[in-house]
C-alpha cells in the first residue's frame, strides 16, 4: 500500500504528473486524498470520478471553493453520480446545487438529475430543487421522471 504521492511523482513535476498519476494502478485511498486537495481543478475532477474515492474524499473535493462555474457543475455532477457517495455527501451536493440554481446561469441540471436518481435521498429532498427560480421547465420534468424511474 502506497501513502506517499512524493513515491509516485517524478522529480520534475508537471500538471499532468498529477492527473496521470490519478489513473496509476498503485494509487490507494490516501495518496487520493492528497490529489483531493490539488491546486488543479482537473485533477480534482479526475479524483471525483475515481472508483477507490470514499466519502470522506468526495467531501473534501465538495469544500473547494476555487472552481469556476462549469468546473463546480460537473463536480457536482459526477459525486452525485459516484457509488460510494453516501447520504451525508450526497446532501451536501443538493445544498450546493440549490445554492447553484439560486444564482443567475448557476445551471446544475445534469447534478439535479442525477440527484434524482439516488435511492438514498428522500423525494422532498429532490422536489425543492424543482421549485428554485433557476431550474427550467426540461429539468423540472427530468426530476420527475428520474423519480418515478427509482426502484422502490
Amino acid at each position: 500500500m502506497v501513502a506517499d504521492i512524493d513515491e509516485l511523482l517524478p522529480r520534475a513535476r508537471s500538471p499532468r504528473d498529477y492527473l496521470n498519476l490519478v489513473t496509476d494502478p498503485r494509487v490507494d485511498q490516501e495518496v487520493l486524498r492528497g490529489l483531493a486537495a490539488s491546486p488543479y481543478p482537473f485533477v480534482r475532477k479526475a479524483v471525483a470520478a475515481h472508483p477507490l474515492a470514499d466519502a470522506q474524499i468526495l467531501t473534501a473535493l465538495l469544500r473547494t471553493e476555487d472552481l469556476d462555474r462549469w468546473d463546480r457543475c460537473y463536480l457536482l455532477a459526477t459525486v452525485a453520480h459516484h457509488p460510494n457517495a453516501d447520504r451525508t455527501v450526497l446532501l451536501r451536493v443538493v445544498r450546493q446545487t440549490l445554492a447553484l440554481l439560486r444564482q443567475p446561469n448557476g445551471r446544475p441540471y445534469a447534478t439535479a438529475l442525477a440527484l434524482a436518481q439516488r435511492p438514498e435521498l428522500d423525494p422532498a429532498e429532490i422536489l425543492i430543487l424543482a421549485k428554485q427560480q433557476g431550474a427550467s421547465h426540461r429539468m423540472r420534468r427530468g426530476l420527475l421522471r428520474n423519480l418515478a424511474a427509482r426502484i422502490p
